[in-house]
């Protein structure tokens, strides 16, 4: 039971925190795509992982979500009704980023097999 109530915080928190990103006035943020892949709340409330990912152009995203943490922090709080906010750790996710990659590779290895002329 207690798993599914910490889901449901992962789940609340990812929602609210993509809706606050929105509002963030840097504009190192707001110039920006941010996409949250997921959050990791800690059992005792006293953590939240953000995991994020970014896409568009790179402006320092990282130092303008810093820079807005105490703003995001204080409109989570009034957002969840929640005993204690979480302290948040933004983490950035490559996994995307990764993952496209990998599938150019994989397309310019099949290019490369269909136009190798035969040797049988």
């Amino acid at each position: 039971m207690a798993g599914f109530r910490q889901d449901k915080i992962n789940e609340q928190v990812t929602k609210e925190l993509s809706e606050i990103l929105r509002t963030v006035k840097d504009p190192r943020v707001s110039g920006s795509f941010i996409s949250i892949t997921q959050v990791s709340v800690t059992h005792d409330l006293s953590l939240a992982r953000v995991f994020y990912s970014v896409i568009g152009p790179e402006r320092d995203v990282e130092k303008g979500i810093e820079s807005a943490n105490g703003f995001i922090r204080k409109e989570l709080a009034q957002r969840l009704n929640l005993r204690i906010t979480p302290k948040l750790e933004f983490i950035r996710d490559n996994s995307a980023e990764r993952a496209m990659s990998i599938s150019k590779i994989l397309r310019d290895i099949n290019e490369d097999l269909k136009n190798r002329p035969d040797n049988g």
